[in-house]
């Protein structure tokens, strides 16, 4: 039902049930907010949102109060510029005054907020919070002293992720948010996943930096340098050097990195290649025998940690394929170290990730061989960013270049690991020339694209039907997993992806990054997947020759001792 309300002397039309927040957006006309989430109920906490309405005596916090008939607001009056004004001034109270050695210096919506406003000096004096910076997680640092209590780590982790290993403590000024017992992050049943740091509006949250363990290793003429990139980072970073946002910079992206001094640039797609002729060969073993089904994708360590913790009874049901970074490491310091003649101890290999929760995977004990770490280092798309910048990179000036051999060609199905969806759709590629040794006439699978949180389709092979689930957010994981405990079993095949939408909106992305700007670089994947030739991962020819010279065919015993992990239980202390 419409009805019409005036704001600031212009009528508008709305619609019932509507907030005021939501009639403004609509119609363009900005009014700030801090604690509001698109999507999410609102709590109304931080007040910034505040509008004036005609008859009340009290300024309204627009992101709750709905709209009426004939509602008249105001949303910039002076008196509510003053009371804007004086919420980022108590916010500024006791926040530490430290912006120039922030990691959100230039970022940061309360920093954003203070200049707005016009905030230029301290008229309010509170006492400066003293709680200890949380170094314990191996990706994610906690910094209390930075937090505004807006909420929005602790409504994502639990409504979102469904982890809930953050939360409010305390009462009244001695408020904050943190673990329980406010012990280290790394005893709590935090998954990696970095959503929090995605939603954080200051300091309080952000990646465990590693770049200046790069600067410091690049250095060191007795390491060969090698690096990989994920398939979501080359349509990811462009929009950071003022380039069309979504837009695919690979061969840029190779340039620069051999610019700051690796010795090596690989792709990281190729891996993805490589995990789909493993993942698929072990789907129609699992399918043949009816055994551990359904089988659920293990590319996403946030996941793996996820299932750990809360299904540790459908641990035996997650591949047991590394994910595409581990696979890659691990060749890099078999096939490809015997094959440039380079001891693997002298191969120092980073990984550049959309994602926080590789930090926490590159680390585990099983993700080596020989005592041998698969990858030493993993740094994040804001990392690679710092590191452009502090080499002095033009990014606009650098010619493209090709990733090198042998592990220099990837599949479309590759690159389109990034989205959620992305892994069924290559798989479904190769599982069905697998099973029916026909080529698929459609490559485009529409039912798993697209940024809903559940996905599902049936697929007929050989008069097999075969059920087919696509997942992102782990609350949405959690659920699908309630229903197979309760007797579903019409899935056979299930992709989990930690993140909303898949590694394009990872963790470990820009900051401040729109909507729009994740769906550009989904369609940017699935542009590159349109318009390039090789498609399929059984195709890609430098795959085949990693077979055919090496791993002899998937789930060989040389497969399954580099390729191959487990997991195990994990209690969580607090």
């Amino acid at each position: 039902m419409n009805i019409s309300i005036e704001i600031n002397g212009k009528k508008y039309e709305a619609q019932h049930r509507e907030t005021i927040l939501e009639v403004l957006n609509r119609n363009g006309i900005k009014v700030p907010t801090l604690c509001h989430m698109k999507g999410f109920i609102p709590s109304g906490a931080c007040r910034i949102c505040v509008v004036e309405i005609e008859g009340s005596s009290k300024l309204i916090s627009s992101c709750s109060y709905p709209v009426s008939e004939g509602m008249k607001i105001l949303t910039h009056s002076p008196r509510v510029i003053e009371a804007r004004k004086t919420i980022v001034e108590l916010l500024l109270s006791n926040h530490p005054d430290d912006c120039l050695y922030c990691v959100r210096n230039t970022n940061c919506e309360l920093q954003n907020l203070a200049k707005e406003y016009h905030v230029i000096e301290r008229r309010i004096f509170g006492s400066k919070n003293n709680f200890k910076t949380d170094f314990s997680s191996v990706s994610i640092v906690r910094n209390p002293n930075k937090c505004i209590l807006c909420g929005r780590c602790v409504r994502v982790c639990e409504e979102i992720m469904g982890v809930s290993c953050i939360e409010y403590t305390y009462r009244g000024s001695k408020t904050c948010i943190g673990t329980t017992l406010q012990k280290g992050l790394n005893t709590s049943s935090c998954v990696n996943c970095g959503q929090c740091i995605m939603v954080c509006p200051t300091g309080a949250l952000s990646e465990k930096n590693q770049t200046l363990a790069i600067k410091e290793v690049l250095g060191q003429k007795n390491k060969t340098v090698v690096v990989q990139y994920a398939p979501a980072i080359s349509v990811s970073i462009a929009e950071a050097f003022g380039l069309e946002a979504g837009k695919d910079i690979n061969g840029i992206l190779n340039a620069a990195l051999r610019k700051i001094g690796f010795d090596y640039v690989f792709d990281t797609s190729f891996a993805a290649d490589l995990t789909i002729m493993e993942e698929s060969a072990e789907l129609i073993e699992r399918i043949k025998h009816n055994k551990n089904l359904p089988m659920f994708t293990s590319c996403c360590p946030a996941w793996i940690k996820f299932a750990e913790e809360y299904a540790p009874e459908f641990l035996p049901n997650i591949s047991t394929c590394k994910s595409p970074q581990q696979m890659m490491g691990a060749i890099i310091k078999s096939f490809f170290a015997k094959k440039k003649n380079i001891s693997p101890e002298q191969i120092f290999s980073v990984s550049i990730m959309p994602c926080t929760a590789k930090k926490f995977e590159a680390q585990r004990e099983t993700m080596s061989h020989n005592g041998i770490s698969d990858v030493d280092l993993v740094i994040t798309t804001r990392e690679l960013i710092e590191l452009i910048r502090v080499y002095g990179i033009n990014m606009n000036q650098l010619e493209p270049e090709m990733t090198d051999t042998p592990f220099g060609i990837r599949s479309t199905a590759g690159k389109i690991f990034a989205t959620s969806g992305g892994v069924t759709e290559a798989a479904i590629r190769t599982l069905y020339k697998e099973l029916t040794n026909t080529e698929l006439q459609k490559f485009k699978i529409n039912e798993v694209r697209g940024f809903e949180g559940r996905k599902e389709m049936k697929l007929n092979i050989n008069g097999k039907e075969i059920g087919i689930a696509v997942v992102s957010g782990l609350k949405n994981a959690a659920e699908l997993i309630t229903e197979i405990k309760n007797g579903r079993n019409d899935i056979h095949f299930i992709e989990i992806m930690s993140c909303p939408g898949g590694c394009i909106a990872g963790g470990g992305q820009i900051i401040g990054s729109s909507k729009n700007d994740i769906e550009l670089r989904m369609k940017s994947l699935y542009h590159i997947d349109e318009t390039e030739n090789l498609k399929l991962s059984h195709k890609n020819p430098e795959v085949s020759e990693l077979y055919s010279c090496f791993l002899e065919k998937p789930l060989s015993h040389k497969s399954h001792e580099l390729l191959h992990t487990k997991y195990e239980k994990r209690d969580v202390l607090l």
